[in-house]
């Protein structure tokens, strides 16, 4: 019996295979996954309204798009398929815009450097505040996700690195020097 050589090795066709099957999200914990009414009550004592779109259909008010939180004056929308991180996230954005930004938000809170620091800081808090969530899976799933920090993760920042963001969110009055959550939106 005569057989062909084949003419590519086992490890160019397994490479080509590969490069063939589409790369599949991080792995983090998704709204569909999750407790809407033990979100739907964190988000409403800051005032939020969580409004679920239908799957596959585009989210209001997001910044990044696909599958992403947005954000419309005091109202998060989001998807099954949306991380619970990026819900928080967007929270995070409305509670610390300054009242003038808040009135008129919508996709984009424009925030500095100083102040998307002090977000991500309050995201890991309100994090602690979830069951089934909580500092370990936030820090997980932001760092699966691609947030970038410049210790290497988003828990070498928060526990050595965010001073600044946590000053930021005491003198704004949204977290104590307890690092107690206030439960209070920025004021100025």
């Amino acid at each position: 019996m005569l057989t062909e050589k084949p003419t590519e090795m086992p490890s160019q066709i397994s490479h080509q295979i590969a490069a063939q099957i589409p790369p599949q999200p991080p792995r983090v914990l998704r709204l569909g996954e999750f407790d809407l009414n033990q979100l739907t009550a964190l988000l409403a004592r800051f005032d939020l309204q969580l409004d679920t779109c239908a799957d596959g259909e585009s989210i209001p008010g997001s910044y990044w798009g696909d599958d992403e939180a947005g954000l419309r004056a005091n109202h998060l929308y989001a998807r099954a398929d949306t991380p619970v991180h990026s819900i928080l996230h967007e929270a995070c954005h409305y509670i610390c815009v300054s009242v003038a930004r808040r009135q008129n938000l919508d996709t984009n809170a424009g925030s500095d450097n100083a102040e998307e620091n002090a977000v991500c800081y309050l995201q890991i808090l309100l994090a602690g505040q979830l069951i089934g969530m909580g500092h370990q899976r936030i820090f997980a799933d932001m760092d699966s996700w691609g947030y970038s920090f410049r210790l290497g993760s988003s828990q070498a920042w928060f526990d050595n690195d965010a001073d600044d963001a946590l000053e930021w969110l005491c003198l704004r009055g949204i977290v104590d020097r307890q690092v107690q959550l206030t439960w209070c939106l920025r004021k100025d």
